[in-house]
This record gives structure tokens, sequence and C-alpha cells, in this order.
């Protein structure tokens, strides 16, 4: 991508079925579900770089002892950072018992982090500040050992202030900035009202009911209970991704298919997708259910997953980034008068790559047809050079655009920041035949427009195409996401400028007007959330016009080619992933009502000059 943008967060669950001892007769050591918390968590790396935490709850403890841990660090290093420290307690613990290993009882006694039940979790801070107290797991301590909670999770709520009124509680800035403090004061809550009824055994089924019920958001949760329950519960849209396997020995969840079928050396129909509104509960006596918590509602998981987030080693996901960038053929036929002759296609490094191989299968395709149509028309005619030429005729690939290092744009003061930007990418000098080659360079989507226009289009024009054609392997971005994304000012939307220039273009300014005044008067009644009215803004355009005007937008005045921009269709992203067809953040058409407020108050930021999110 070449804007940057921030991930969702992940999530890693492991719970042992045998006592640990068990894992140490079979796999050689103690370690094991340490070393594959580590695993799932590092191949779920690209989920978050801002901070990571772990939590473990050891089951039958004597009373007096800590049957709980976490710990957290802040930064891109986290993961590293957290098990060189428990590898250090290990490393000191030998000093004094050289043949701790070989003790997995004791090991356990010791070490803070052996335990049978672990969470493991990836931020991106998408609220709340990027300091080691936002970073989960977050845990609520009592005196009775029941009503311990440990949580962390993939989401972002959109209703937290309503969530600590109905609690009555005032919270400190950490939990009122953080979705998760919500999220865990709330089953926290009602964890306490069902530990009142059966202390020894509370129905952690009823607390996952009644308490996500009244999330409005997209979640995916897990959770550590002091009695020895466990669970990770997904929302009932099946917004944000969660995949899971369990056998006799073992339960895992996590946010990625692909983490699991690595660390585990799983087949991938081994692997179960956790479904909308259901929850893995592993009770204190190892029982597992995967009952329905809330009833499911439309499904509407993630699009972007498919398009950017999740790491395209998914079987499936490969197969749909192909398919997107396949899609995508005709129009760039049509955009370079079919003359691939001379044209050359290229793609926005690292994770358009997937996308840019479908491109060239549909554009191969095109090229075999062409093929087979002027041979036998022309068998009579064409000469043996001419055939062999046909023949050998392939799409022009080059490797055009390379990802520079970080530069350190450190002048900051003057416009020679923007000519240090530039740099961010490199370009392969020789590969465009100058005055005379297209260039079709495809990115998985096009959120802000920023490096396209500052650095990478004007990098491109040095080569002297003629015509630069840059595709987005997503639709155009028109809406903030509220659900785990970074994406939330609606003024940073390239499309949603470019809709608003196109209103001023045609003097239909009025269009702004009237939908803040809508919005305003929806706020007095407590209605925001009942209409997205935002989509006026863009009723009045066909998204091709929308393109245009983002190509004008986005060519610098001093570059000599020609700019087109070209979207996928929603047609496409949903034919290309027909079971995430999530697509709020394209269309408007969000699967909660907090969405509408959010999309609404951004829009009134925007007409106010606010900065900051919607909600």
């Amino acid at each position: 991508m070449s804007d940057a943008l921030k991930h969702e967060c992940g999530l890693a669950y492991i719970r042992l079925l045998k006592p640990i001892s068990y894992y140490h007769r079979k796999y050689g050591t103690s370690f094991y579900a340490l070393n594959k918390l580590y695993l799932l968590m590092e191949k779920q790396h690209n989920r978050g770089q801002d901070g990571a935490g772990i939590a473990t709850l050891k089951l039958n403890v004597e009373p007096g002892y800590q049957f709980m841990h976490r710990l957290r660090i802040a930064g891109p290093g986290a993961i590293k950072e957290i098990f060189n420290s428990v590898n250090d307690e290990v490393v000191e613990l030998e000093r004094m018992y050289p043949n701790l290993r070989e003790f997995p009882g004791m090991m356990k006694g010791y070490l803070r982090f052996m335990g049978e039940a672990m969470l493991g979790h990836l931020r991106y801070g998408t609220q709340g500040k990027n300091s080691v107290k936002f970073c989960h797991p977050f845990v609520k301590s009592d005196i009775n050992p029941a009503r311990n909670l440990s949580m962390a999770g993939n989401f972002n709520l959109v209703n937290t202030d309503e969530l600590f009124a109905m609690l009555k509680e005032n919270p400190d800035e950490t939990m009122r900035t953080s979705d998760l403090g919500a999220m865990i004061d709330t089953v926290h809550h009602f964890l306490c009202e069902e530990e009142e009824k059966s202390p020894e055994n509370p129905d952690i089924e009823a607390v996952l009911r009644q308490a996500t019920s009244r999330f409005d958001g997209g979640y995916v949760c897990g959770g550590l209970v002091g009695n020895g329950d466990s669970f990770v519960m997904r929302d009932k849209h099946g917004i944000r991704p969660a995949y899971y396997y369990q056998d006799d020995e073992i339960v895992i969840v996590a946010s990625e298919r692909p983490a699991i079928q690595t660390s585990f050396n799983l087949k991938l129909e081994d692997i179960k997708e956790l479904q909308p509104g259901c929850a893995v509960i592993v009770k204190a006596d190892g029982t597992v259910s995967v009952p329905q918590i809330l009833e499911p509602a439309e499904k509407a998981a993630c699009s972007f997953e498919r398009i950017y987030f999740s790491r395209g080693s998914d079987a499936d996901i490969y197969r749909e980034r192909m398919l997107l960038g396949d899609y995508l053929a005709p129009k760039v036929l049509e955009a370079v008068n079919y003359d691939l002759k001379n044209t050359i296609v290229s793609f926005i490094p690292n994770t358009a790559e997937i996308a840019f191989y479908g491109l060239i299968k549909g554009l191969e395709d095109y090229l075999k047809e062409m093929k087979i149509s002027r041979i036998i028309k022309g068998r009579d005619t064409l000469s043996d050079e001419e055939i062999s030429e046909l023949i050998y005729r392939r799409v022009r690939i080059e490797k055009i655009a390379i990802k520079d290092v970080k530069l350190r744009t450190f002048i900051t003061a003057d416009s020679s920041r923007d000519e240090m930007v530039q740099h961010v990418y490199d370009i392969t000098y020789g590969t465009v035949r100058p005055n005379q080659d297209a260039l079709v360079v495809i990115d998985d989507s096009i959120v802000r427009g920023t490096t396209l226009r500052q650095s990478i289009i004007k990098m491109l024009d040095r080569l002297s195409p003629t015509k630069i054609i840059v595709v987005s392997s997503a639709p155009q971005i028109r809406y903030p996401d509220c659900y785990g994304i970074d994406m939330s000012k609606m003024g940073d939307f390239i499309a949603f400028q470019a809709a608003v220039e196109l209103l001023k273009d045609r003097n239909m300014t009025n269009v702004l007007t009237e939908t803040y005044l809508k919005c305003n008067a929806a706020k007095e009644h407590n209605k925001l959330h009942e209409e997205n009215f935002v989509k006026a803004i863009y009723e009045p355009f066909t998204p091709e016009e929308i393109s245009k005007k983002i190509g004008e937008m986005l060519r610098p005045d001093d570059v000599n080619a020609e700019v087109e921009i070209i979207y996928q269709s929603i047609e496409g992203l949903h034919k290309a992933c027909p079971e995430n067809k999530g697509d709020w953040y394209f269309t408007g058409n969000y699967p909660t009502s907090g969405g509408n407020k959010v999309a609404n108050r951004a829009f009134m930021n925007f007409m106010e000059n606010k900065v900051g999110r919607g909600y």
C-alpha cells in the first residue's frame, strides 16, 4: 500500500487440555505452549507493531499463590522483548535449580508465564495512546479468584461512553480512551453478577451473552477468568476474523488461519472459522464448547482483510487477490487502447504483488485470445515471421517502483521536505521506452493519495511514459472505518476530496450545506445513528467521474505524462471475495448503527474544521 495505513490488532489464544508434564514427555519440553504462543504471535506480526502483551492463567494453584500473570511491552520489537524476558527468568531460575527443566510441576510453580491457558496480543493503536498502559491484555483484579479477568482483542467499539454510563462508572483516562477498558469493565460487571449466583462455576455463556449484546462494533475478544475458564468470542456480524483448532491435546484461536497452520503443521481443512456470534469456551475442567452466544446477523466480514491486511499466504486470500487483479484487466486494456505492445505493467511493492499476478493473468488471457483470432483470420496471408511474432508476444512486465530505505525527512520547516518525500520510492531506469510506452502500476488501495502525488507519480514520470495508469485492487475508499482500521477522518480520503471538488465545479456546494444541516438536526434529536447522510455527497456522480477527478488531483503540475486512476468495482470486489462482503468504507453501508453515527460525525468534523476522530 502506497499510503501508510495501520492494520488491525492480532490475537493468539492457547489452552492446554493435558497436564504440562504430558507435553514434556511427548514433545521433550515443558515450554511447548510458550513456544507455540511465540510462533503464533510472530506469524501475525504484520498485525501490530505498536506493542504486544501476553497473559497466562495457571490452573489448580494453591490458595494464596498468584494464578494470573501479565507482561506488556510497547514498541515494534515487543514480541522479541517479551519472550526474551521470559527466557531471562528461566535462565535466572536455572542458576539456582540446574535440573529445573526436568520437573514440569516445579517449573509451573516457579515460572510466571508457564500455565495452561494463554493469551497473546499484537497491538496497532487505532484508539488511545501508544504507550505500554494501552497495550493488551488488560486485567481486572479481585480478592475473589473467580472475579479476576484478563482480556485482549482485535476491535473497535463505537459506544464506549454508553457502556460506561450503563455501568455508572467514571473510569480513569486509560480506561476511558481505550475500547478494551469499556469492554473488560462490561464483561467483568456481568461476571460478578453470575459469580454471585454460582461462586464456583459462573455461567460464561450467560456472561458473554449479556455483555456482548451491548457492544456496538466489530470485535474478536479473548479472556481468561480466575476460576479457570477461558474464551474467545466473535461479533455477530463476523466483522473481525478468527479461526480455531481443537484436538484432545490443545485448543488454539488466532486472527489468521495460516498462523495456526504453520505453527502447528496442520492442514487447511483441520482449521475452522469461528462463526459470527459464536465463542470458543473452555471450562476449567477442560470441557470445550463452541456455542452461539448472539444470534448471527447478516455477515459483514471485513473485505480489507482480503485486499490487504491478512497475509496472502492463506490459500483463499491468495486466490481472492489474484481474482481482484484479474477482474481489473478489462479496464486496463481499455485505458491503454488494447495496445499491450507499448505498455509496461508493474506494481507498487509489496502488498499489491498478488493482485499484480492476477492482473497479468487477465491481460495474458486477452492476449492469447487475440493471438488465436488473428492467426485464424490471417492464416492464408500472415508470413512465418508475423505468426512467430504473434506467438512470442507477451505482456511486458518490469519491476518499476522500488520501496527505498525509510528516509528521514528531518527538514520539516520548508519546501525541502517535499523534495525529500519524493524519494521514498525509487525507480528502475531503462525499462520504459521514453515517449512511447504507457506505464500501468497496481496498488492494493488508494486511501489519501498523498504518497502517489508527492512521490510515486513524480518518480514514474522521470521515465517519460506517455501515460501513467494507477490501478487500485480496492474500490474507492469513501467513508471512515470504526471497527479496527485507522481510517477515521473524512477529509483525508482522496475520493471524498474529489467529490467535494466536483460539487464546487458544478456549483452544487449546497449539497454540503444541506447534508451538514441534516446531521445537526439528527444530532439534536439523538438520531445520528439512524441514517448515513454523507452518501448524498457522492450521489450526483458516477464512480468513473470521481476516478477522473482523482486523477486530475493526484497529477502534480510538473508531471508531463497523462495520469489515469482505475478502481476496482464493488461488483468485482464481491465477486472476488464472496465470503467477506463487509464494504462500508466503500459503500457507506455500515453493519451496525454506530457506523452511521461515525460517518456523520466525521463529516461534521470536516465541515467545522475540527481535527479528530468521528468516534
